[in-house]
This record gives structure tokens, C-alpha cells and sequence, in this order.
């Protein structure tokens, strides 16, 4: 038996946008995208979209905090760096 491949949704092309969306934008969209998921008033169809809308919201938010983790450990090491030279120069 052949292994299935995985067929690209024909919604990934429309969200492509959400690459550009600011941390801000993109969490306020995917607030919107779960209330209208939990009003269940959605076709099938149209609910999986906004799931798959939803998916890509929630990755690029992620994308944005990981970003953030990381210029603040390197400030953080940058400071640390800073502190230890300035106290070796007080020895």
C-alpha cells in the first residue's frame, strides 16, 4: 500500500497574508477566528477554513513571541556581559 501524500489545502494560498501581520494584528484576528468558531453557526466547509486561518494566526503569534524570547535573553546576556566588565574594571 502506498503511503498517502499529504494534499496542500486549497486555503493556503489565502493565508499567505498572515506572514506580514504584526504580533498585535495577528492576535487580534485569531480572537475573532475563535468566536466565530464557538458561535458554531459556520458550514463545514467555511469552519474549516477558519480553523485553518486560526492554525496559521496562532504559528505566526508564536513565531513573534519566540522572536521576542530571544532579543530579551540576548539583552539580558548583553547586560550581564556589561555588568561583569564594569566590575572588573572596579578591581
Amino acid at each position: 500500500m502506498a503511503a498517502r501524500t499529504p494534499v496542500p489545502s486549497p486555503d493556503a494560498a489565502a493565508n499567505a497574508d498572515v506572514a506580514e501581520l504584526s504580533y498585535e494584528d495577528a492576535r487580534d484576528e485569531l480572537v475573532r477566528v475563535v468566536t466565530e468558531l464557538e458561535q458554531g453557526s459556520q458550514t463545514l466547509e467555511a469552519s474549516l477554513a477558519l480553523w485553518e486561518r486560526g492554525e496559521a494566526l496562532a504559528d505566526r503569534c508564536e513565531q513573534w513571541l519566540v522572536g521576542a524570547r530571544q532579543r530579551l535573553e540576548a539583552a539580558r546576556r548583553t547586560s550581564d556581559t556589561d555588568a561583569d566588565d564594569a566590575s572588573d574594571d572596579r578591581a
